[in-house]
């Protein structure tokens, strides 16, 4: 369970109402994309504080949107969790096809666009992985306006093309070339899946700081696996904490 002192206030504060979340093949950014849409839940929103809720939620409503947008990946897409995210309160969009026996196949729905245009609406976007992922969000670019996008870039250290900083921070920069986009900040999510310990998470977390050194870019959040990573043991990292969920990692997968 999710503890206010975790979520901290600057992390929250400093989203946007659109928040893209864009990250390479491994990163982890499909996981932090449901994960924050867990998290900012109406139902999670009010049981973790009350008080904040009118804070993060639009006036007059509570309504939360994921986009999937990541149609080049066939692996874990945050579409296959939409009876998770839905019966949280979270509306998701993404391919035109509902059933998951057709959701691989690369067609979006023309209802993506409803909940960018309602203003009283949060929208988590899960950008497709790399720079030639990332190029489909230029069909939606009139909706991204910098006074309420967010923009964050989902690093893993122990990914092989974000595991030096010259990597990360090509990746970060083609990004920003082929959409046009600047990227918000940066978020630490090094894992080593269901091994991550609170050292594999330090590893990151020095990692980014040189990241956002180099780039200019701001660490938002480090990202640790709830139930198998204390957060007391991260207690000495600057930024704020985000329980990850591990929603898309079904246990077979790590025997």
């Amino acid at each position: 369970m999710y503890e206010v002192v975790i979520l901290g206030e600057f992390f929250i504060d400093r989203l946007g109402r659109i928040i893209i979340i864009t990250g390479h093949y491994g990163s982890g950014k499909t996981e932090f994309a449901v994960s924050l849409a867990m998290m900012l839940s109406a139902d999670d929103l009010q049981r973790l504080a009350p008080a904040r809720n009118t804070r993060l939620t639009p006036a007059g409503g509570t309504r939360l949107a994921l986009i999937d947008l990541d149609i080049v990946n066939p692996y874990f897409r945050s579409r296959e969790r939409r009876d998770l995210l839905e019966s949280a309160g979270v509306d998701v969009y993404g391919s035109v096809f509902k059933t998951e026996v057709t959701a691989e196949l690369p067609a979006l729905g023309a209802s993506i666009r409803a909940p960018l245009e309602d203003s009283d609406c949060r929208v988590i976007v899960d950008a497709g992985g790399n720079d030639s992922g990332a190029m489909i969000l230029n069909q939606f670019g009139k909706y991204f306006l910098s006074d309420e996008t967010t923009v964050l870039a989902v690093v893993n250290a122990n990914r092989p093309e974000t595991s030096t900083i010259e990597g990360a921070l090509a990746h970060i920069s083609a990004i920003e070339t082929i959409t046009g986009l600047t990227v918000t900040g940066i978020v630490n999510n090094c894992h080593l899946l269901r091994e991550t310990t609170a050292d594999t998470v330090r590893k990151g977390y020095e990692f980014c700081l040189k990241v956002c050194e180099a780039s200019g870019k701001q660490l938002v959040c480090n990202c640790y696996p709830a139930g198998l990573v204390c957060p007391d043991a991260l207690a000495e990292l600057t930024g704020d904490l985000m329980p990850m969920g591990l929603y898309m990692r079904q246990s077979w997968l790590d025997k």
